[in-house]
């Protein structure tokens, strides 16, 4: 069994970075999303007593008073720490310069979905899964 500091990535991807205790994450440690995300918490035999979320912009998630894109202010985290641009080349996604979309594809935020073979891929053109 995993025991002490370590690391684990999972099928997905992911990894997990910190304490590991009978194979189970406890104590601190933090999960790396593919898309760059973070979710640092402090577990008790697999679960997550308290945990905070953190885009992979550096945003981070709040479950109270969570006034990111809301009704009333809905520009993208990169607009909000480096101010709009000017009319004309506005900001169509929250990176910036955006990412090459392939033809007949949509990006659907962990990929490219192709409605023709109903196929996802990857932001690397990796197979993700089908639609």
């Amino acid at each position: 069994r995993m025991e002490g500091q370590g690391s684990y990535t999972l099928p997905t991807g992911t990894e997990y970075r910190g304490a590991l205790r009978d194979g189970m994450f406890d104590g601190e440690g933090e999960l790396l999303f593919p898309n760059g995300g973070t979710y640092r918490a402090v577990w008790h035999r697999g679960v997550p007593t308290q945990g905070k979320y953190t885009f992979a912009d550096g945003l981070e998630y709040k479950d109270k008073k969570w006034h990111y894109c809301d009704g009333y202010d809905r520009r993208f985290y990169t607009e909000i720490c480096s101010g709009l641009k000017p009319a004309g080349i506005s900001q169509l996604t929250n990176l910036d310069p955006p990412r090459k979309i392939p033809v007949g594809c949509y990006d659907c935020g962990d990929g490219f979905y192709n409605p023709e073979t109903r196929v996802i891929v990857d932001y690397k053109l990796r197979f993700l899964r089908n639609a």
